[in-house]
């Protein structure tokens, strides 16, 4: 099931229905996924994600998909690691960042975003992708 509301514009605000684009047709600004924040909380809470695999799939009500994961290797789930001494640096109490370098299969961040991308391309209908890459997207 999914939690989507629909499409809205980040730079004018124009909503759109739930569909393949990705920018505004009348401003080209990018797109973004409303979704029902409500209606997901009460389907799901802390211990039902908790108690899923680790991987990105994991959270799937918080994810723009229909039903289980169309494809994927286990993206996600990459640790967060305390960083004390940049902290110090930026003058903030506590900063944590993401540990990408163990992301599999390309141990980039891209690795989520494709899983999804093409997870969407499969429910929309497509049977062909394409994507520009600086060489570690596959």
């Amino acid at each position: 099931m999914s939690f989507v509301t629909g499409l809205k514009c980040r730079e004018c605000g124009q909503d759109y229905d739930i569909g393949p684009e990705h920018v505004c047709e009348f401003c080209f600004g990018p797109l973004e996924v409303g979704y029902d924040y409500g209606a997901i909380a009460k389907a799901v809470n802390r211990e039902t994600i908790e108690s899923r695999p680790r991987n990105l799939w994991r959270y799937q009500e918080l994810l723009p998909t229909e039903g289980e994961p169309a494809i994927g290797l286990h993206s996600g789930y990459t640790p967060l690691v305390r960083a004390d001494r940049l902290a110090e640096a930026l003058g903030v109490e506590e900063l944590w960042v993401k540990d990408d370098s163990v992301n599999h299969p390309t141990f980039s961040y891209k690795d989520r975003v494709v899983s999804i991308a093409i997870s969407k391309a499969i429910e929309f209908g497509f049977d062909t992708v394409s994507c520009a890459s600086t060489g570690n997207l596959a």
